[in-house]
C-alpha cells in the first residue's frame, strides 16, 4: 500500500513541475516580466510627451522653435537664408522637332 501511494506521488509531482504546472507557471513570470519592461518604457516615452506638451502649452520658446524650424518664421529684424540645392534631374535638351520654327 505503501509503495502503491508512493508512485502514486511521483506521478503527481512529475506531472506537476513537467507536463505543464510549473513550466506554465515559469512562463508566464518570464512574459510578466518583459511586460513590465515594456510598460516602464512607454511610462517614460509618456512622460517626456507630457513634458513637451506642457511646455507647448505654457511655453514661448517650445513653440517659436517649432515655427521657426516647420514654418521658417523669421523675427523682425533677422534675414532667412535659404540655401537651394541643385535640382538633380536632367534638363530635357530640345531636338529639332521640338524647336520653334
Amino acid at each position: 500500500m505503501l509503495l502503491i501511494l508512493l508512485l502514486l506521488l511521483i506521478g503527481l509531482q512529475y506531472q506537476l513541475w513537467f507536463r505543464g504546472g510549473m513550466n506554465e507557471v515559469w512562463a508566464l513570470e518570464k512574459a510578466l516580466a518583459e511586460q513590465r519592461e515594456a510598460n516602464e518604457k512607454l511610462k517614460a516615452r509618456n512622460a517626456a510627451l507630457a513634458a513637451e506638451v506642457e511646455d507647448l502649452k505654457t511655453g514661448r520658446d517650445a513653440v517659436e522653435e517649432r515655427a521657426r524650424s516647420e514654418l521658417g518664421m523669421v523675427e523682425q529684424g533677422e534675414v532667412l537664408i535659404q540655401v537651394a540645392t541643385p535640382d538633380s534631374t536632367p534638363v530635357k535638351e530640345k531636338t529639332d522637332d521640338e524647336a520653334p520654327r
